[in-house]
């Protein structure tokens, strides 16, 4: 076990400040799915295609580097522990970075701008990985049982959604509130800025807090053996042995499809704010509160589900339904069944539907995040190695197609349907935005059913965890039986 009997029960403070660290991935993430696209297209004025593009170059450049990052944390030793050395020295890069992206040279645009937009995003992406992967790995270490660790799942993705959450409402409310030369907030150049400058520091003092705020814990942790370098290959080997477990797999499609989903309807609410339902910048900032309210039910909703419904069986209920209400308000806009623009019951509705889409996607990404914890023991009796860098690697990997194979999917999307940049809500054409729900949402829906589907091939329930543990107490004592036995022969 990696948990030592003598430590103590993992604590509510200890919950919280390990859940802060989020806050900083939440603001890269909201960054990246909700107003790269945005400010590139239509503030900078490069073509939606080619941001889109970009973006997902970042992404395969994550595929790379993320499962490097959770075999090097797998395997290095240090009085810190595993994790906390990458998540210390992840602060000050991931911050800085995140500064420049909003910051591109002026008029920089075409190619230059796809460039730029790479490398200064793969840089954002690499540095925050330094702290993501580690962290998420770290959450198998706090603790082994069943429940508690969708507990320390849950707040984990409620302070991440706070993070995204909080700085969206805070970036459309006030950074981009409507100025006398911008009527149109979202298209203030200055706003997106201040979101740089404030998201920057706003990221380093949360990475920093939930780095110092665990690390007490890593005296309570008993790492596994030190691992000989094997050279590449065999390596290689090694990863792709523990990523054939048929359950993580099912895993791995899943969250791709789903966090896609995620990413490709975070993108694109901006849009449709803007253009379909004509909303003001504070009226997008109060929308973006429903993802809060969401979270917050989600918090304590998990767990429950958890408990009586199993995780994966929880998980695919809730897929179903959040497809059901994300895919709702433009079902009933396009069948002429909704409120109109401007009237004063259109935002209430879309924040109620939104709060509860919010809330099943909340509580279905705290059960897979727990239920990739659950893998890592029974790799652990098929391999004889415990690889929460690895697995966690990939699970960052599926969120992260949010704001990689989901941005591109909706930049796309706008591509087809010929929303060029720089329009005006009051002057464009309002078919488009009507074209644009047509293509988004069976888009939605495949991809949010058929990560459901794969769910049906992950087989691990509360029982066979616990089978699974017992059956590494049992290989412990065995271990240490014969360990013993040897030392007592010699002498």
């Amino acid at each position: 076990m990696i948990v030592t009997a003598l430590a103590p029960k993992l604590g509510l403070i200890t919950k919280i400040l390990y859940g802060i660290g989020s806050v900083g991935y939440g603001i890269k993430d909201v960054a990246f799915r909700s107003f790269l696209l945005l400010y590139y297209n239509q503030v900078v004025g490069v073509r939606a295609d080619l941001v889109s593009a970009a973006i997902l170059v970042a992404l395969v450049f994550d595929a790379i580097s993320d499962p490097i990052v959770g075999q090097w944390s797998d395997n290095i030793r240090t009085r810190f522990g595993r994790r906390h050395p990458f998540m210390l020295a992840s602060a000050i890069p991931a911050a800085g970075s995140l500064l420049l992206l909003f910051m591109p040279p002026d008029g920089i645009s075409g190619l230059a701008a796809f460039w730029y937009i790479v490398i200064v995003g793969c840089s954002v992406r690499t540095f925050i990985t330094f702290y993501e992967i580690p962290s998420s790995a770290l959450a198998p270490e706090l603790t082994s049982d069943y429940n508690e660790r969708t507990s320390v799942a849950s707040f984990r993705f409620f302070f991440g959604y706070l993070g995204g959450i909080g700085m969206a409402f805070l970036t459309l409310m006030v950074f981009l509130a409507p100025t006398e030369e911008y009527e149109v907030g979202q298209l203030n150049p200055v706003g997106y800025w201040r979101f740089a400058v404030f998201g920057s520091l706003a990221m380093f003092l949360a990475i920093i807090a939930s780095s110092l705020g665990t690390l007490h814990r890593v005296k309570y942790f008993k790492p596994p053996p030190p691992s000989p370098w094997l050279g590449i290959f065999k390596t290689l080997g090694q990863m792709r042995q523990t990523f054939s477990h048929k359950g993580f797999l099912a895993l791995l499609g899943f969250g791709l499809l789903k966090y896609t989903g995620i990413g490709m309807t975070s993108a694109l609410s901006i849009y449709f704010g803007t253009y379909l339902w004509n909303l003001t910048s504070s009226q997008l900032a109060i929308l973006v509160l429903d993802s809060l309210v969401g979270a917050s039910l989600g918090l304590f909703i998990a767990p429950l589900l958890s408990k009586k419904f199993g995780k994966r069986n929880a998980a695919i209920g809730l897929a179903v339904l959040a497809v059901m209400f994300g895919a709702t308000p433009y079902i009933l806009r396009l069948t002429g069944l909704f409120f109109e623009n401007g009237d004063p019951l259109l935002v209430p509705t879309l924040f109620l539907i939104s709060s509860l889409y919010n809330m099943c996607g909340f509580s279905s990404a705290v059960l897979t995040h727990a239920m990739v914890g659950d893998v890592v023991e029974e790799s652990q009796l098929a391999t004889g190695r415990r690889s929460e860098g690895l697995f966690y690697a990939a699970n960052t990997f599926m969120q992260k197609a949010t704001s990689g194979l989901g941005v591109f999917i909706a930049g796309m999307l706008i591509a087809l349907v010929g929303l060029s940049p720089g329009s005006s809500p009051d002057t464009i054409d309002p078919a488009i935005p009507l074209q644009l729900a047509i293509v988004y949402v069976p888009a939605l829906l495949i991809l949010y059913l058929s990560g459901a589907a794969f769910l049906i091939f992950y087989k691990i329930d509360r029982n066979s965890h616990e089978a699974n543990l017992e059956k590494l107490r049992i290989r412990d004592r065995e271990s240490e039986y014969g360990v013993e036995s040897i030392a007592s022969s010699s002498n």
